[in-house]
C-alpha cells in the first residue's frame, strides 16, 4: 500500500499532452474531488512551445484568456508509480457555467461515443505506440540541438531478443509501471528504426484506451529520464522508419456480440462492411486528426510500412487499412497515425468515418491483396499538412459529425503550425544554400 501526497489533476491538450496541477492530497479529497479546479483556458488555444497565438475562439487576448472548469473523472483516478506518493486523474473541461468545452479533445472523442451507443454498440479500440530510445538525458539531447544523438541500439532490433535485453532494465520499468497503474500491458518488442521499440497493451472501449495511452506517453518518457535515456514518440526522428500508432477499431452490440464479423466475403457482416467503406471513404477528410503536425508527414513513403494508399486488404500491411482477426477478433487496423497522434481526436474521426459508413450503408470496393504502394489509381494518403487542412476545412462529414466549431478550432491549429514552420530556417537550409547559393 502506498501513501499518496500528491495527486495530479490532468487534461489532455490539442497536442495530446498532460497539463494540470499537483494537488497536496487532503487538499484534493476536500475541495478539489467534489467540485474541481480552474486552469487557463489558453491550454487549449496555445502552440506546441505554449505560445500564445491568434485564431482561436475559446480563448484570446480580447476575451481575457479566463479561466475554464477541470472536473475530475474519478474513474481515472489510479497511482503514479514511477512518481513517489504520487495519484493521478483525469478531467474533463467545463466552461464555468457547467456546459462542456466541447473543442476539448476528451470532449470531442465522448461526443462520438454518444452517437455510436445511440446504436446500442460500444466502441473498442486499442494503440500501438512505437518509440524510440536515444542514450543520455533530454537536457543533453535539447543541448546539442537534437543532433547526433547516438541510437541505443546500434543495429535493427525488430523481434530481436537479444537486441531488446539491451535495454530491458528500461522496458521493464515501463512495463511494471504501467501494469502497477493498471493498464493491462501486453508485451514488448523491438522494432526496425535503430533503437525503435513498442510495448503494446490490451485493447479496451475507446475512451479507456485513449486516457491510458496519454497516462503512457507521458510516463514512459518520465520513466525513461530516469534511466538516463530520451525516448520519442515524434513520427519521424530521422530518415529511417517512423514511429507509428497502428489503431486497432471494433464495435460491439449490448450483448457483446461482434458487429463487424459475419458470413459475408472475409468474415465481414453488411455492418462490418459498411463501416469498412465508411472508414475508407472519410480517411482523407478526416487525415488532420490521425497526423497532426509537419512531421507526420514524413512517414509516408512507399515501402517504409507506412502507408500511401487510402486502400483496405486482408492482413495487409501496405494498406491504409488492414483487416485483422476471424470471428469476434475481426477487427480493422488504421495505419496512418504515427506516434505523434492525440488518441481522443484520431479516435473521435475513425468513430465518426465508421458511422458514416453505416448510416449510408456503403459499399466495400474491393480489397488489395498485393503491394498498395504499386496499384495505380487509388486514393492517396495526404501528402502535406496544407493538404490535410484543406481536406479538413472543407470536409462535409467533418461539418456534420464535429460541427463547425471543432472544425475551426482544429483548422486553427493547423495553420498555427504551417505558419510555425513557414518561419523557421532550418539546418538543411543553411547547410545546403549559406555559402553555395
Amino acid at each position: 500500500m502506498h501513501e499518496i501526497d500528491t495527486v495530479v489533476v490532468a487534461l489532455t491538450d490539442m497536442q495530446g499532452r498532460l497539463q494540470g496541477k499537483r494537488f497536496h492530497a487532503r487538499f484534493f479529497l476536500d475541495e478539489v474531488a467534489a467540485h474541481g479546479t480552474e486552469a487557463c483556458a489558453y491550454l487549449l488555444a496555445v502552440d506546441t512551445d505554449m505560445n500564445t497565438v491568434d485564431g482561436y475562439a475559446l480563448a484570446s487576448w480580447e476575451s481575457g484568456y479566463g479561466d475554464f472548469a477541470l472536473v475530475p473523472d474519478l474513474a481515472t483516478l489510479r497511482t503514479v508509480p514511477w512518481q513517489p506518493g504520487t495519484a493521478l486523474v483525469l478531467a474533463d473541461v467545463a466552461a464555468l457555467d457547467g456546459g462542456p468545452v466541447r473543442v476539448s479533445p476528451r470532449q470531442v472523442l465522448k461526443a462520438q461515443l454518444e452517437r455510436v451507443g445511440k446504436l446500442g454498440w460500444t466502441c473498442l479500440a486499442g494503440t500501438e505506440l512505437e518509440f524510440v530510445v536515444f542514450e543520455g538525458s533530454y537536457e543533453q539531447a535539447w543541448d546539442r540541438g537534437y543532433r547526433d544523438l547516438t541510437p541505443a541500439n546500434r543495429y535493427n532490433v525488430d523481434y530481436s531478443v537479444l537486441g531488446t535485453g539491451r535495454i530491458e532494465p528500461l522496458l521493464r520499468d515501463i512495463r511494471n509501471s504501467m501494469a502497477d497503474a493498471g493498464l493491462a500491458v501486453e508485451s514488448a518488442k523491438g522494432e526496425c528504426n535503430l533503437g525503435q521499440h513498442e510495448i503494446a497493451f490490451r485493447y479496451a472501449d475507446a475512451l479507456t484506451t485513449a486516457d491510458q495511452h496519454v497516462i503512457y506517453k507521458t510516463g514512459a518518457k518520465e520513466i525513461a529520464a530516469r534511466h538516463g535515456y530520451a525516448l520519442t514518440f515524434m513520427a519521424k526522428p530521422n530518415d529511417a522508419e517512423g514511429n507509428s500508432c497502428h489503431i486497432h477499431l471494433s464495435f460491439r452490440t449490448a450483448d457483446g456480440s461482434p458487429v463487424m464479423a459475419g458470413e459475408g466475403p472475409h468474415g465481414l457482416s453488411p455492418a462490418g462492411a459498411s463501416i469498412l467503406a465508411g472508414l475508407l471513404g472519410g480517411l482523407r477528410e478526416l487525415t488532420l486528426l490521425l497526423a497532426p503536425t509537419i512531421n507526420s508527414y514524413k512517414r509516408y513513403a512507399a515501402g517504409s510500412f507506412a502507408p500511401t494508399a487510402v486502400a483496405w486488404g486482408p492482413d495487409n500491411r501496405t494498406c491504409a487499412l488492414r483487416l485483422v482477426g476471424r470471428g469476434p477478433s475481426l477487427r480493422v487496423e488504421c495505419r496512418v497515425p504515427g506516434g505523434d497522434v492525440n488518441p481522443y481526436l484520431a479516435l473521435a474521426g475513425l468513430a465518426a468515418a465508421a458511422l458514416s459508413g453505416t448510416s449510408r450503408s456503403l459499399p466495400l470496393p474491393e480489397p488489395v491483396t498485393g503491394n498498395a504502394y504499386a496499384v495505380p489509381g487509388l486514393p492517396r494518403v495526404p501528402a502535406s499538412l496544407d493538404e490535410a487542412l484543406e481536406l479538413w476545412s472543407s470536409s462535409a462529414l467533418a461539418a456534420e459529425a464535429f460541427g463547425k466549431d471543432v472544425v475551426d478550432h482544429y483548422a486553427t491549429m493547423a495553420r498555427v503550425e504551417l505558419d510555425a514552420y513557414r518561419r523557421a530556417v532550418t539546418d538543411w537550409e543553411l547547410r545546403r544554400y549559406f555559402e553555395r547559393i
